[in-house]
């Protein structure tokens, strides 16, 4: 995948627009967790070092275009400032007089931080004046929010449309582990995809069985497949109704030579509690009060196994009811064996989107992945072979 990036940019004395993602957590006006403000500070400091000015841009909650004092960014400013050892200075508007006046303000390698975008009812409507109105502010714009990609909005794509457009520190970062782990991948690779419904993900199954080598399907939405093949499975969490969808994607993968790795045994148990009594069984041991809640130690080692033969490995969701113990056990071990094949350089792992980033924090493995991207549905609809309009606008 081709695209511009800021590192070839010309940025010297110049008003740079560098769309952020800052919807960070916050409690009573306080900023709870820094980690994506802490995501921004390459891209910042690499165009402070440039002399550029910087001016950033970012939604915050969801204020349905109106002016919503809990969803101002001004608590973020500090906190930033803190993070980059310099001022932030903070404009009340991200268009306007008082957006304008702040930015005639600036000095070269000041930062500035602009307000939601969002109180604008044109930002999601990706309405052309509100996007002219933010170009007329810079020069250039850097995208550098992969996980707003995948939304068509005045700020994340209508900027592009007036000024030169590319893409910042953090989204070359995504972009470039993504093109190798699904556009130009080493081969085999191998797709790991669990979590509760299949009828969430029916889009990223069919893409990824055209795409990969091995599809292992984990969590609650393998018990629909094991539905679709005739196995029991008791109480379980199970979408009978799209028993069909898994035919047909087992159908496709078939023909397209992707291989369906599906639990070959299972831990099983009648109460959906912290350590409540559990049992390994085999598939077809599966009693009527039973609920399937995590995969049993064959199915682990059959992944493990898969991985071990793999050069690549896409990985999104939990195997099991992770948040609960005992039934953590298969996601971790086999996070654990995954992260392990990277770090001695036998495999290239990307995981990312929902429960996946919480289950391999969990399971002690994150570090060792080769990257892990926090963009959830951008994620996901990069993952069902969507074109994203924010990624879309920087390609050469």
């Amino acid at each position: 995948m081709a695209f511009r990036r800021a590192d070839d940019a010309n940025v010297k004395g110049r008003r740079v627009l560098v769309r952020v993602d800052f919807n960070v957590p916050m409690k009573d006006g306080v900023v709870t967790d820094d980690t994506r403000l802490r995501a921004a500070l390459p891209t910042i400091n690499d165009l402070r070092s440039r002399g550029a000015k910087v001016i950033l841009l970012s939604h915050f909650g969801r204020p349905k275009g109106q002016r919503v004092a809990a969803m101002s960014l001004a608590p973020v400013a500090p906190v930033l400032g803190a993070l980059l050892h310099a001022d932030v200075g903070f404009a009340a508007d991200c268009v306007g007089e008082a957006a304008k006046s702040a930015v005639e303000a600036m000095s070269t390698g000041d930062v500035l931080l602009l307000e939601n975008t969002r109180f604008h009812e044109g930002e999601q409507k990706n309405d052309p004046a509100l996007a002219r109105a933010m170009a007329d502010l810079g020069d250039l714009f850097v995208m550098d929010a992969f996980s707003s990609a995948h939304r068509a909005h005045a700020s994340t794509v209508g900027i592009a449309d007036y000024i030169p457009a590319f893409a910042g520190k953090a989204m070359q970062r995504e972009l470039d582990h993504l093109e190798k782990a699904l556009g130009n991948p080493r081969h085999p690779v191998l797709a790991v995809v669990g979590g509760a419904k299949v009828s969430s993900k029916i889009d990223l199954l069919q893409n990824l069985v055209t795409k990969v080598d091995m599809l292992c399907v984990g969590g609650g939405m393998a018990n629909t497949f094991l539905h679709a093949l005739g196995k029991p499975v008791g109480a379980s969490l199970c979408e009978k109704d799209f028993a069909d969808t898994a035919r047909a994607i087992m159908a496709a993968a078939k023909k397209a030579g992707c291989e369906i790795l599906l639990p070959v045994d299972v831990v099983v148990a009648q109460e959906f509690a912290a350590n409540t009594p559990s049992q390994t069984v085999a598939l077809d041991g599966v009693g009527k009060a039973d609920m399937i809640l995590d995969a049993g130690p064959k199915t682990v080692a059959a992944l493990n196994a898969a991985m071990d033969r793999a050069k690549t490995v896409i990985w999104n969701g939990p195997l099991g009811a992770f948040e609960i113990s005992p039934f953590d056990a298969a996601t971790n071990a086999a996070a654990r064996h995954c992260a392990q094949l990277t770090r001695a350089g036998m495999l290239v792992s990307v995981a990312g989107g929902g429960d996946t980033v919480s289950a391999l924090n969990q399971a002690g493995a994150s570090e060792g992945f080769t990257f892990i991207s926090t963009a959830g549905g951008a994620f996901l609809e990069w993952m069902e072979g969507k074109a994203l309009p924010g990624v879309e606008a920087l390609k050469i």
